[in-house]
């Protein structure tokens, strides 16, 4: 309980629940007292639980006990139970409590116990053999993550040792000591807790398998998958679980390095994935290796890539072998998503496969534009702080962890992030970025809504956005008043640039805000408005929920000058006529001096938020 790397805490039972043992031998009888509000004592996720219910245990002749005679005696119960989901160490000591001035403390060497564990015994034991107060240990281990350990305590009188102890008196309380949970490196928790048969080990790496294993990750604002576990490094492979954005591969070649997929992955600035994850030198490997080989074989016949091309870069994509690994071959894996995707692997000199909303392999030139789902590696020091894995209770990394938030200016949280914004069927929202360097981006979890179903709406009369042309109206009036409110529209800054640049196919999402793909030069062509879209490549242009359950949805940037680019139900951007009806997903800035109140940024408890001055 000594090393450095524990936090100890001690529970002292007096404070609240006192045991009381009495002997009091001038009047020959023996009494187990139980005091405090309900018998129950909690530290964080671990509750100490007495569950003595007898007013007292009275005997005839309490001197002089054989050990069948104390072991009989009517036993002072109690459990200690870890609520939480990590292990933790523990003490269990027995101390002596405060007595009258008047009374005599009997010694130690009178006494004998029996503690029975789980319904093991320790045996008839002197009180002498587990230490002199205050460390007298009646129990220590480990407790694990939703264990129970249940307990009877026998104290009584030995008839081995003669002595004048008659009116002396023995008052004692439990008091334990237990560690801050312990967090495991997340390598461990994953393999430890997902059961063997879906543990696929190729003697490189060990692959989680099966439909919905406990993999689930919540990191930097957004759910993951655990694919895999190096067997060497110890590093943990991760994979978006939804589709984060949908942009072309590249122009006319499937290579992945200097590819428009790579520069969007891994760009640093906050137009990339990478430059809006938190703290990535700290949690992931930055010079991952990504093997990007050429196979066209079909799905189930692809054997581990042989490294011929192998990039280096700190996000990636899975390759067509990993997936393949995650069901052996089958398409109703975990990592089948319900949407259309990239994969890392290529087909042909222009071709690369990609996933569809089936989970079957299929295979796309290049031009298109297609979801992306970023693969990150966690190092191998990264360790599990909370959850069980399950969806609704992801793994929690330690140090992405958050719970005392409140007074946080939501322009410091982590794009991904969920928060309450507007009224009724539509108010949960997302962090997109902070691209104006002082507020907070935000676009709605889902397209509006209207009584369930997915509000519809035509673009206007050419293909620039305005806050006059048709939707630019509904956003900038309707919307502000019947799905957003007083309260929050203060919120919102007043006028937000909106980049229009055009985005072709087989062309860099940097135009879509850019003049060129190399330099900061901003597009000329852009509009002011108070509420806007997302365009295309922006982080959370994507799906996040399987086809069957989305709808198609408006970004503002033109593809050329009569259609827009869109969001598919299957998780693609194409194009379309400005003068189809499709959903809408609105965006704005929020002030700088937006904070949170109270939630952790997760979509079970969102931030919710207030304006200060």
């Amino acid at each position: 309980m000594t090393s450095k790397n524990k936090k100890i805490t001690a529970i002292v039972i007096s404070i609240i629940i006192i045991i009381i043992l009495v002997i009091a031998i001038s009047y020959a009888f023996f009494r187990t007292e139980l005091t405090g509000k309900e018998g129950i004592v909690k530290i964080g996720e671990l509750e100490l639980v007495l569950n003595e219910t007898s007013e007292g245990i009275s005997l005839d002749k309490a001197i002089g006990l054989s050990d069948s005679e104390g072991m009989e005696l009517t036993p002072s119960t109690f459990e200690l139970r870890n609520n939480g989901n990590n292990s933790v160490d523990y003490t269990i000591y027995l101390d002596d409590n405060i007595i009258n001035d008047s009374d005599t403390r009997i010694d130690d060497k009178y006494l004998k116990y029996n503690l029975v564990k789980n319904n093991e015994s320790t045996g008839a034991s002197l009180l002498t053999s587990t230490g002199t107060n205050p460390n007298r240990v009646l129990d220590s281990g480990t407790i694990e993550g939703k264990g129970t350990n249940t307990y009877s305590l026998n104290l009584w009188i030995t008839d081995e040792v003669d002595g004048n102890y008659s009116g002396q008196v023995f008052s004692g309380k439990l008091r334990v000591e237990v560690s801050q949970e312990k967090a495991k490196e997340a390598s461990t928790v994953l393999l430890n807790n997902i059961p063997e048969e879906n543990l696929y080990d190729d003697g490189v790496d060990t692959f989680i398998t099966g439909e919905d294993p406990n993999n689930y990750i919540w990191y930097s604002g957004k759910l993951w998958r655990a694919v895999s576990v190096n067997n060497e490094t110890k590093t943990t492979k991760l994979v978006t679980q939804w589709n984060i954005s949908s942009i072309p591969y590249d122009d006319d070649s499937s290579a992945f390095s200097e590819s428009y997929m790579e520069d969007w992955l891994n760009d640093t600035s906050i137009d990339g994935f990478l430059g809006n994850l938190r703290d990535p030198e700290k949690f992931i490997v930055m010079d991952a290796k990504w093997d990007a080989t050429m196979d066209d074989r079909d799905l189930e016949n692809i054997t581990r890539p042989n490294g011929t091309t192998v990039v280096t870069d700190a996000v990636g994509l899975l390759n067509m072998y990993e997936y393949q690994s995650s069901n052996n071959g089958g398409t109703n894996s975990y990592l089948n998503n319900g949407l259309y995707w990239w994969l890392l692997t290529p087909y042909s000199s222009s071709i690369v496969w990609i996933m569809d909303y089936s989970g079957n392999a299929s295979n796309d030139t290049t031009i298109n534009a297609r979801g992306v789902r970023p693969s990150i590696n966690l190092k191998s020091s990264i360790k599990i702080a909370d959850g069980d894995g399950t969806k609704g209770n992801p793994y929690r990394l330690e140090g992405d962890n958050d719970t005392t938030l409140s007074g946080t200016l939501l322009s410091n949280r982590y794009s991904g992030e969920y928060i309450t914004f507007g009224t009724g069927e539509n108010n949960l929202y997302r962090i997109v970025s902070h691209e104006n360097g002082v507020g907070t981006k935000i676009t709605s979890a889902e397209p509006l809504k209207d009584s369930g179903a997915f509000k519809i709406l035509a673009f206007g009369t050419d293909a620039n956005y305005s806050s006059n042309n048709t939707i630019g109206t509904f956003l900038n009036g309707e919307y502000l008043t019947n799905y957003v409110g007083n309260n929050y529209t203060n919120m919102i800054e007043d006028s937000t640039t909106w980049y229009l640049g055009a985005v072709g196919d087989g062309t860099s999402y940097r135009l879509a805000k850019y003049t060129d793909i190399t330099s900061n030069v901003l597009t000329s062509n852009i509009t002011q408005a108070k509420v806007g879209l997302l365009r295309l490549g922006e982080l959370m242009a994507g799906q996040f929920d399987i086809y069957e359950s989305n709808t198609n949805y408006w970004l503002l940037t033109p593809y050329n000058d009569v259609t827009i680019r869109d969001i598919g139900n299957s998780g693609d951007s194409y194009f379309i006529s400005i003068l189809w009806v499709y959903g809408i997903r609105p965006s704005l800035n929020l002030k700088s001096n937006v904070v949170i109140t109270s939630g952790d940024g997760t979509k079970e408890n969102p931030f919710h938020l207030d304006l200060i001055n």
